[in-house]
């Protein structure tokens, strides 16, 4: 066991406000492959009672001719992608906005993303900290665009941050 570990410290991981840039692009690794089981829990759990993702008899008949993957379960998983690059040493989050939608995802595609940060500042009431904008673009394997966001996130400036406190 190395001494950081022995101790309780926690190796150094995630950005602080300094780090990030606007224009800075963070391709998230590694992708991940949606299956039958993550989509039929995932709707269930959440009483998403639409048949379309979890009943495959409905689903082929409907224009899609097979089950769809739960949007909020891309979502989630995309945003879960983001988070070593973005906002692993985050405080909060502080929104979501302009979600959209512009292809279905479906059993068995795999997902790729990456985030531009398009904007930052420090934060008016918190002043240890400051506020981090990104712009997520999810792809499937193929390439197609299956989800785009923007999320706002509040990140420590490096000097404030509980690292630094416990070093």
């Amino acid at each position: 066991m190395s001494a950081g570990a022995a101790s309780g410290v926690r190796p150094e991981t995630g950005r602080y406000y300094e780090d990030f840039t606007v224009g800075d692009v963070y391709r998230h690794w590694p992708g991940r492959t949606i299956s039958e089981a993550d989509n039929t829990w995932f709707t269930l759990l959440t009483m998403n009672t639409h048949p379309l993702h979890f009943d495959a008899e409905y689903a082929a008949k409907t224009e899609y001719g097979r089950l769809v993957v739960n949007s909020c379960l891309t979502l989630s998983i995309v945003a879960g992608m983001s988070v070593r690059d973005l906002s692993q040493n985050a405080i909060c989050n502080l929104g979501w906005t302009d979600i959209r939608m512009p292809a279905p995802v479906f059993i068995g595609d795999t997902l790729y993303a990456e985030s531009e940060i398009i904007a930052k500042r420090a934060s008016a009431s918190r002043p240890h900290a400051g506020i981090v904008t990104a712009r997520t673009t999810a792809r499937k394997g193929d390439g197609t665009v299956v989800m785009t966001y923007e999320r706002a996130f509040l990140v420590p400036r490096r000097a404030t941050s509980v690292k630094a406190r416990n070093a």
